[in-house]
């Protein structure tokens, strides 16, 4: 009965007597669109969250949290992580750091072990790095892996922080959690307790990485009749990118379908669900184009879809290979198959249109965005408004200059960052599309025209200005 005393005593006061850092909590609004409830009642939901996964009863909701956290060595060291996590909310300063002395002390003092209230500690001072290295990295990445499985430490820090994390951001929003969110930490957990069971001193780098996964795309299309030179040929354009973010079964996929492809049925639109990403795959394979992001965005957003991911790829010829990750606006998979339809003949309709240069040159011209998004920015956004931020950094690895864009999220965003890059003569390579409640934060991978990054204050500022334009213009 934990989740049931933790609520009575709260309700009675004895929560807050007891441990007068929790009385701080109690009743305390958090003034985003992010958190909906109390700082208290979130804790409290979050405590409820992960005694579900120790249930049976409850097990069929969350299979691989139910199944990890039969592994965790001790079920308390969570509860007390969750019960701190955001003890310090409201105080001023990092709440994670505060909120970690406050737990190393409290586990002390109650006679848990130094090596039980460090790991409490150190559960609380992290418990916001799993989702945002989710969110914001490129976890295919074996360097990253590496990186993040040095930071875990061990397989027994991972599993809390990984349960933690879910049972947070379940706690924070009835709509925040999705298949798509759900997806990406467990991809993120897998491949760091793979990396964790390697050994960190033999990690798996970007070459073996591009090696599993050509031989896992080529036992797939062993059973289909795929021309091995065409094959060859093929992969021999893409570049190590590609194999890099993309599975084996991905891989087999796009390859299957483009050679069996003719010249007239370019663009090629694939669409797929039920994906290791939790939403829908829409696969677009055709001739690169300036401002085929920008329609792409904005075809999306005027038939009401939320775009979770996007990898951008350019092979060698010329020839791009994107991938969006898509949910309805409500954060529902797209669920008949006449709408899946319509998806695809709107994207081949609007990437076919003779005039979208036409409409490149006019939106340069009257300070327009390319197309209109019809659906309107939410009333509430309005309330808490959040200025554009567009910061800069160098991929010094990648030579790619990394553009990190913070917004209110709203319909055609993504859009509208699109037809700046247009104006400045960005190439994008990759994005990552990050959104927390009322508050859009995208990256994006890009180059000048030439494939150089882009250093200089000049350019970054007339960049910068773009972007900030076209927001207010969707606005």
């Amino acid at each position: 009965g934990v989740t049931h005393e933790l609520r009575r005593m709260n309700n009675y006061g004895v929560l807050a007597a007891y441990l007068p850092v929790f009385g701080t909590i109690v009743g305390q609004m958090q003034h985003d669109l992010f958190h909906v409830y109390t700082v208290d009642q979130h804790t409290l939901f979050l405590v409820r969250n992960l005694r579900r996964f120790a249930l049976p009863e409850f097990a069929h909701e969350f299979p691989l949290c139910s199944e990890v956290f039969q592994r965790v060595p001790k079920a308390e060291i969570l509860y007390l992580a969750g019960l701190f996590h955001d003890i310090a909310k409201g105080r001023g300063g990092d709440h994670s750091e505060l909120g970690a002395a406050d737990a190393y002390d409290f586990c002390l003092h109650h006679g848990l072990s130094q090596y039980d209230a460090r790991q409490v500690s150190w559960l609380v001072k992290n418990h916001l790095l799993f989702s945002s290295s989710a969110q914001r990295q490129d976890i295919s990445d074996p360097e990253f892996i590496t990186a993040f499985a040095t930071q875990m430490r061990d397989e027994v820090h991972l599993n809390y922080l990984y349960l933690l994390t879910v049972a947070d951001i379940r706690a924070t929003n009835p709509t925040l959690w999705n298949s798509w969110k759900a997806s990406l930490l467990a991809e993120l957990y897998l491949a760091t307790l793979r990396a964790l069971r390697r050994g960190l001193e033999n990690p798996l780098d970007q070459a073996e990485r591009i090696r599993e996964n050509q031989a896992e795309a080529q036992q797939l299309l062993q059973r289909h009749a795929v021309d091995a030179a065409a094959l060859r040929k093929l992969w021999h354009e893409l570049g190590d990118d590609y194999f890099l973010r993309y599975s084996g079964s991905e891989i087999a996929w796009h390859a299957q379908s483009i050679l069996a492809a003719q010249p007239g049925d370019l663009p090629l639109i694939l669409i797929r669900q039920g994906t290791r990403h939790g939403g829908t795959e829409v696969f677009i394979y055709t001739r690169d184009q300036d401002y085929l992001f920008a329609i792409t965005a904005t075809a999306l957003a005027q038939m009401g879809l939320t775009v979770l991911d996007a990898r951008i790829i350019t092979a060698h010829s010329g020839y791009v290979l994107n991938t969006y990750i898509i949910l309805e606006e409500s954060g529902q998979l797209i669920g008949s198959t006449y709408r899946l339809q319509e998806i695809s003949a709107t994207l081949k309709q609007q990437l076919q249109q003779p005039q979208a240069p036409a409409l490149h040159r006019a939106a340069s011209e009257t300070g327009a965005p390319i197309g209109q998004v019809s659906q309107r920015a939410r009333r509430q956004i309005k309330h808490f408004p959040i200025p554009t931020q567009v910061n800069f950094s160098l991929d010094e690895r990648n030579q790619r200059t990394l553009v990190e864009v913070i917004s209110n999220d709203r319909p055609g965003l993504l859009s509208a960052v699109g037809q700046a890059f247009i104006d400045c003569g960005v190439r994008l390579l990759n994005a990552k599309i990050a959104t927390f409640g009322a508050r859009a934060e995208d990256i994006f991978l890009v180059t000048d025209t030439h494939n150089r990054p882009i250093t200089d204050a000049e350019s970054q500022a007339n960049l910068r200005k773009s972007i900030i334009k076209y927001l207010e213009i969707q606005y």
